[in-house]
């Protein structure tokens, strides 16, 4: 195929990885056409059969070596974000029973937050964040 075919290909396939959720697939195989496309117009990708095991070659690598890190760069470590708040202080906002949930504020948002002490933490309370489970905040 000639140079400009694979050109073509790669955009297509770029265009598709940026109209679809987060796979990082077809994102890769957009650059070994691309790749391809550079070779072939160099001069030095070979009869066509050899562009299409290279084409292969080169997006099934990048893809097996660049996928994983790529996807944790780009999902921000938000887990960790949310494990930071232990050890926080939160304002109790609502009476909460122990063991019971209500309403706490920590950095200006609104969470539930679940008693872990044996007493009522009244409204006003200044309680330490123990543990986050999902959007629940275990205040003692």
């Amino acid at each position: 195929m000639t140079w400009w075919v694979w050109f073509l290909l790669g955009l297509g396939l770029l265009a598709a990885e940026a109209a679809t959720p987060g796979g990082f697939v077809a994102l890769f195989f957009g650059i070994g056409a691309i790749v391809v496309g550079i070779l072939a117009g160099l001069g030095i990708a070979g009869p066509p059969w050899l562009q299409w095991i290279l084409f292969s070659g080169v997006s099934v690598i990048s893809l097996a070596l660049l996928r994983r890190p790529l996807k944790a760069r780009l999902s921000g470590g938000s887990v960790a974000a949310v494990d930071s708040l232990v050890g926080e202080e939160a304002v109790v906002l609502e009476e909460i029973a122990p063991g019971g949930v209500g309403k706490v504020e920590l950095r200006g948002s609104t969470w539930s937050g679940r008693s872990a002490s044996a007493a009522a933490l009244p409204a006003g309370f200044r309680a330490r964040v123990e543990r986050v489970e999902g959007l629940t905040l275990w205040v003692r």
